[in-house]
């Protein structure tokens, strides 16, 4: 893959809006970016104005594209739209297009690829930027219910795999949860203080997830007998987007 550096350009600016911080240099191309804007270093939808992004790219005269499109990026690193978003030439150099944002979308940083296909039909990224997303919504912390450890008794002669699983439910959507995970703590009361994560992705030989989506978020744990013997008490919790802490569940299991 062809690497290219970063070209430092002179500070324009469209209304209110910032530009890209990484405008990428395609000097080897029949094309050169001048300028790119459209977007805020915050968005949030309390403010109704703040719903769009507003994207121009503006080319160097004799600039010679095919087509540019953008994609929208979500805090998980997806692309929020389901395929690249045309940008529409309003003249030979100039470039634009909207992009709406969504109360139903997750808070959290995201981000904007601008892409330009020359003449020869290769497409490259000529620059991308970020932005931190308020959906403008009350924010409701994640409860937890429902865990299960099984067994919640072993007798280690053998490595030995404990299933387990917990409900995690978030007011303002599925999407809002972060991620949901857990602490062991040792029959001494010593911890690693590894944060452990459950998963709901659907993987049952992995994971021992069921069904992805369901809200029931699982792991596999293997244990053998370097594990200390005695009591050891799993504590969990889930995170949303905004922090938020969910409350705590504490589950204990006796290793014999």
């Amino acid at each position: 893959m062809r690497k290219f550096g970063l070209l430092i350009i002179p500070l324009l600016f469209w209304g209110c809006d910032k530009t890209f911080e990484n405008v990428i240099d395609v000097t080897t191309e029949n094309y050169q970016v001048t300028f790119v804007s459209g977007i805020k270093d915050t968005i949030d939808l309390k403010i109704p104005s703040d719903s769009l992004l507003n994207l121009r790219l503006i080319f160097s005269s004799g600039s010679v594209v095919n087509s540019v499109h953008f994609n929208v990026i979500d805090p998980d690193d997806n692309f929020l739209n389901s395929s690249p978003i045309e940008m529409l030439s309003i003249s030979d150099v100039i470039y634009e297009n909207q992009f709406i944002l969504k109360p139903e979308y997750p808070n959290g940083k995201y981000g904007v690829q601008i892409s330009v296909t020359g003449f020869n039909g290769e497409s490259k990224i000529v620059a991308l930027s970020g932005f931190q997303f308020n959906n403008g919504q009350d924010n409701i912390p994640p409860v937890i219910a429902n865990t299960v450890i099984e067994p919640d008794t072993v007798v280690v002669t053998d490595t030995t795999v404990i299933f387990t699983s917990v409900e995690a439910m978030d007011s303002n959507g599925v999407n809002d949860l972060k991620e949901v995970y857990y602490f062991v703590y040792r029959p001494d009361g010593s911890t690693s203080g590894a944060k452990l994560l459950l998963f709901d992705d659907g993987n049952a030989v992995e994971n021992g997830d069921l069904v992805a989506g369901d809200g029931i978020y699982s792991r596999l744990i293997q244990i053998n007998e370097t594990n200390d013997k005695g009591t050891y008490r799993f504590e969990f919790q889930a995170e949303d987007r905004s922090g938020e802490l969910s409350n705590i569940i504490n589950h204990f299991v006796l290793i014999q």
